[in-house]
């Protein structure tokens, strides 16, 4: 029997394989850079080496377009990967995903919200300015999780069958109210909402590098504490107190936690679904369901896999641009399917019925 790969050495093969998506995603799109130039724009631009005036245009399109777009994509499939991993814990449930349980939907009303009434006063939200969006986003993501968990969690343990009729409920109410902002907005309004829904890194720049990294790296130190919690957890609450965790107060940091990195990676690149669904289950299937584990592999697993379908998106209808949501669903919808099928069979085997 072959020998398994070690915690250690899967952290390396992941780190290989994003950094090679990262090199990937740098160097192809409308405007195409060799390894070679990318490195004497960098050169250039962090003043190592004088500039040229024939490199000025390259320079400049990999600096304040395609870097920006690199870093943004690799946090935002960093940020999924991990909120995913983050919700199958507390849920208890391998197929749930900031998506499924209306996380994004509701982060999308809120920051459609701002679109539509954000330079009036009937929002309190629109005096402050630039953090605005992302604080919409994040109330109306908190509480579509909370409604969830409330609700499939009634009886004391999460119930597969509640939890996803209560995040369909959840995600039609959104996208109803979104659907109507949409129908009230004005032109330039409508089609923000309707190209943010698809999920897009087309408006990536440096300011919002820096606010998705700063909520990413704190939520993920924060994540990576609570990571015995997370197993102590998916044995059920009970247990998790007995071992001396307190689940109450866990479930709502964790939750806190989780919809504050999605909300602000959401108010600036859109909704982007199953990328949470997919990379915890595949890292589950190769390696571990442990969160010690989990949890910084998502991570990198997710910034590689959003790195590699980014890189696919410019190259579907080149010279245009396919947005990225609609890949990912491609992509994560029959995963979906599968797990759906996986868990009946299961299921049936064990002699557990629905009723």
């Amino acid at each position: 029997m072959a020998r398994r790969l070690s915690y250690r050495q899967v952290y390396w093969a992941l780190g290989t394989l994003l950094a090679l998506s990262v090199l990937a995603s740098t160097t192809i799109g409308a405007f195409t850079f060799t390894p070679r130039e990318v490195l004497r724009y960098l050169s250039q631009a962090l003043g190592f080496s004088p500039r040229l005036a024939a490199d000025d245009l390259g320079r400049s399109v990999l600096v304040r377009l395609r870097l920006p777009r690199v870093l943004l994509g690799g946090l935002t499939g960093a940020v999924l990967g991990v909120s995913g991993t983050i919700m199958q814990g507390l849920f208890r449930n391998p197929i749930v995903e900031p998506g499924l349980a209306g996380t994004s939907a509701c982060a999308a009303l809120g920051a459609s919200l701002m679109f539509v009434f954000g330079g009036t006063s009937l929002l309190a939200f629109a005096s402050l300015g630039s953090l605005a969006l992302p604080l919409l986003a994040f109330a109306g993501g908190f509480a579509a999780t909370m409604l969830v968990y409330r609700v499939s969690s009634a009886f004391g343990r999460v119930n597969v069958f509640t939890l996803l009729l209560a995040g369909i409920a959840v995600n039609a109410l959104c996208n109803a109210g979104t659907g109507y902002l949409s129908f009230i907005a004005r032109d330039p309004q409508a089609r923000n909402i309707t190209f943010w829904n698809l999920g897009t890194f087309t408006t990536a720049d440096w300011r919002g590098v820096a606010l998705v990294a700063a909520a990413f790296a704190v939520c993920f130190v924060w994540t990576m504490r609570e990571r015995k919690a997370l197993n102590a957890l998916m044995l059920g609450e009970d247990e998790a107190a007995a071992l001396g965790f307190e689940p109450r107060a866990l479930i709502l940091r964790l939750i806190v936690v989780n919809t504050l990195m999605v909300a602000v990676d959401a108010a600036l690149v859109g909704v982007i679904a199953f990328v949470g669904l997919v990379v915890p289950h595949l890292l589950r299937i190769a390696r571990s369901a442990d969160y010690r584990f989990l949890v910084p592999a998502s991570a990198l697993l997710g910034a590689a896999l959003m790195e590699i379908v980014d890189v696919a998106a410019r190259l579907v209808i080149r010279p245009g641009e396919l947005p990225i949501g609609i890949l990912t669903a491609v992509i994560g919808a029959p995963v979906f399917l599968a797990m759906l099928l996986h868990q009946q069979r299961a299921s049936r085997m064990l002699g557990v019925t629905g009723d």
